[in-house]
């Protein structure tokens, strides 16, 4: 059997000591130092854990034995996902919105329930796919369980000043990002300036860095940086409620996008497209990524079932099967590395 322990491996630390759980964000500007995991519904988990040291998965991983590479079945079928796409480029004809992220959820049942520590995936994903905001947070009490190979920043706070790395566009190589990969990633920079727009000193909000790429293990990146200065006595309820679900992962504008894919999507996305982080309310910090490259468990008495995501961004430029193709790009690696071993 798996360690009922509640821990969670982050930001290169291994926190343990559960001593505090909650589902109201207003939590976070208490004390303490909190692991947050947010759903893309908004459902959020925040923990509060009293240790915390340096350390990785690898270093607690019990065992994990994860399913074939072809054992998943999809939330949506090709036919069906390439039927959303168009879905998509339908509303953007009628000037309904400029883009919308539009994503399945691929489940497989683990070959041994008992052979499935969350931490066990977490150090395979560590070892084979290294992300810079990987993580891990294992509660089996409370139904919580999830690996993270997240190369993406959702919110980063150091006392007032606040920033976010959306990503948008994804190649095999650089020579693959289009121009309307380009595109894509300024229609999301604009969303988040605006989110942060709602929270942020006037005049505040700047764009350091855009359409950068950036390498990892097996695709390659397009990714922007928009910052601010947070308005005195903004709270963590009021940064959520501007700035959440992660533009990147929804569309613009955002509230229609959001419609749309609860129209299109028949399940929902979890922990998927959520947000996952450290928020230390002593030091007034806060590192939150999010949830994509993402699995998590469901589990009932006898058996246990593997969740991952993937998705892509639909733009008038869209092409239905790239999508579905670009989707499978993203799955194809993780999934590989999930279905290994480790013990």
């Amino acid at each position: 059997m798996i360690n009922e322990t509640a821990m969670a491996c982050v930001g290169g630390q291994i926190a343990s000591n559960l001593v505090d759980h909650t589902s109201d964000l207003s939590a976070l500007d208490s004390r303490g130092k909190w692991v947050v995991v947010v759903d893309f519904d908004g459902s959020a988990r925040c923990l509060r854990f009293q240790d915390w040291r340096l350390g990785s998965p690898a270093e607690v991983a019990g065992t994990w034995r994860g399913p074939a590479v072809d054992g998943y079945a999809s939330s949506l079928s090709q036919t069906q996902y390439v039927a959303a796409v168009n879905a998509v480029r339908d509303a953007i004809a009628l000037g309904t919105l400029y883009q919308a992220n539009v994503c399945r959820v691929l489940s497989a049942e683990l070959p041994d329930a008992d052979a499935a520590d969350i931490v066990g995936l977490a150090a395979l994903l560590e070892k084979q796919s290294p992300a810079p905001f990987a993580s891990c947070v294992r509660v089996p009490e409370l139904g919580l369980e999830v690996a993270s190979a997240s190369p993406e920043l959702f919110l980063q706070r150091n006392g007032n000043s606040i920033s976010s790395g959306p990503i948008k566009g994804t190649g095999k190589t650089a020579g693959d990002l289009s121009e309307k990969d380009e595109a894509e990633n300024v229609m999301i920079v604009d969303l988040v300036r605006n989110d942060l727009g709602q929270i942020c000193v006037p005049g505040s909000v700047a764009v350091p860095s855009l359409l950068r790429t950036e390498q990892h293990p097996t695709v390659v990146h397009l990714v922007s940086t928009v910052s601010g200065t947070l308005a005195d006595s903004t709270t963590w309820p009021q940064i959520f409620g501007a700035t959440f679900p992660p533009g990147s992962v929804t569309g613009a504008p955002k509230y229609t996008a959001l419609k749309l894919i609860a129209d299109l999507e028949p399940v929902q996305r979890g922990p998927y497209c959520g947000a996952i982080g450290v928020v230390d309310a002593d030091a007034g910090a806060a590192t939150l990524a999010v949830g994509i490259r993402t699995f998590w468990l469901n589990r009932t008495r006898d058996a246990a079932t593997l969740n991952f995501g993937t998705g892509a961004g639909i733009t008038w430029g869209s092409n239905p099967d790239s999508e579905w193709e670009e989707s499978a790009l993203k799955a194809r690696h993780l999934t590989t590395v999930a279905a290994g071993e480790w013990t």
